[in-house]
């Protein structure tokens, strides 16, 4: 099993992102990807989720709604975060896990990926 997250980087404030979590090793349609975020010193905090196969999106928090977006490429096995209008708050590492529960709540989740780091300058 293997989530493979990637696309972060160094970005302006205001600016975009898209991160990828590749999946493998399981049966990608029965399982939901959920985004976390972490901060050094800090509870990981959840972002978005997405159902497959269905589509279905839970976002953590209202504010995240008009920035943050996400979606699944079913047939690659690729679930995507794209981030718009980036705010330095908006640094951390960000992780993908996999579950068959859809939720941003903590959770004993099945699956982990590695985290892909977002740093925001202002």
């Amino acid at each position: 099993v293997q989530l493979q997250a990637s696309g972060g980087g160094l970005v302006q404030a205001g600016g975009s992102l898209r991160l990828s979590c590749a999946a493998s090793g399981f049966t990608f349609d029965d399982y939901a990807i959920t985004w976390f975020r972490q901060a050094p010193g800090k509870e990981r905090e959840g972002v978005l989720c997405i159902s497959n196969p269905d589509g279905r999106t839970y976002y953590a928090a209202d504010s995240l709604e008009d920035r943050f977006t996400i979606s699944s490429d079913n047939a690659k096995n690729t679930v995507y975060l794209q981030m718009d209008s980036l705010k330095p708050e908006d640094t951390d590492v960000y992780y993908c896990v996999a579950d068959p529960l859809s939720t941003v709540l903590p959770h004993l989740f099945d699956y982990w990926g590695q985290g892909t780091l977002v740093t925001v300058s202002s």
